[in-house]
């Protein structure tokens, strides 16, 4: 195997007229980002509104999807790694 001596060259530079709409288009993602954000935060500060005559059911026995949680027999989620309440 031969060593040869290769002189650094800097690599090309990117066209100019590409920057602007990257940058634009950063700016754009980055307000979405922050629109979203405040949405999220909003809506997961937002208390649940339960029925006063909700019925509450969770189910962790055999057969029945491990940690189920129900409200008026529909399920809303599952509670992860709770065997039971």
């Amino acid at each position: 195997m031969w060593m040869h001596d290769t002189p650094l060259t800097p690599a090309p530079a990117r066209p100019r007229a590409r920057r602007p709409l990257i940058l634009l288009t950063a700016a754009a993602l980055r307000g979405a980002s922050r629109l979203l954000d405040g949405l999220a935060t909003a809506l997961a500060s937002e208390p649940a509104r339960l029925a006063p005559d909700a019925v509450l059911e969770f189910h962790a026995d055999a057969g029945a999807p491990e940690g189920a949680l129900y409200v008026d027999g529909q399920l809303v989620g599952h509670v992860l790694g709770v065997k039971r309440l």
